[in-house]
């Protein structure tokens, strides 16, 4: 739903955020029994072998948390539900009790797909992936009040409301 106010729009979001399931579950599976099979190792291998093995354990580990790392930081930066009041040069997502504040660099680029927003940063990078909106007038109207440009009354008509 979109509402246009005086210094720029709210627009509920109705997506839903779907995460990619690229293994890390498995992952973490094969680190429980590599971590049972470095137990058995110390209690039954000579000691090179039982340090060999829990620096592969190590090493795993590591390379574990720094995909779940990347995994929350790309979750973050997608927006799919919630409502977002957009101002020229920002925007606030609220979402479950939370509020974050998001502000458009100058040299930041504002996308648009269908009913997808995308802002990428000035090294192309992106930054923010906007989805969940029900129409493709309402991305429209988001990129132009973030880039600044004012509805008046010849705008009237894209005040709407669906259900």
């Amino acid at each position: 739903m979109l509402k246009l106010t005086n210094d720029g729009a709210h627009i509920i979001l109705k997506g839903q955020y779907t995460p990619k399931g690229d293994g890390m579950f498995w992952f973490a599976a094969a680190l429980l029994i590599g971590a049972v099979g470095v137990a058995m190792a110390m209690s039954l291998l000579s000691e090179r072998l039982a340090i060999g093995a829990l620096a592969l354990l190590i090493v795993g580990c590591f390379i574990f948390n720094r995909q779940r790392q990347q995994q929350k930081k790309q979750a973050a930066s997608h927006i799919c539900d919630g409502v977002l009041e957009v101002q020229a040069g920002s925007f606030i997502h609220k979402s479950f009790a939370r509020q974050n504040q998001v502000v458009i660099d100058t040299n930041d680029r504002i996308e648009v797909s269908d009913t997808e927003l995308m802002i990428m940063g000035s090294d192309n990078q992106q930054k923010y992936v906007i989805s969940g909106f029900e129409s493709p007038k309402e991305v429209q109207v988001m990129q132009a009040v973030l880039k600044g440009q004012q509805f008046g009354k010849r705008h009237a008509n894209i005040k709407m409301q669906s259900n």
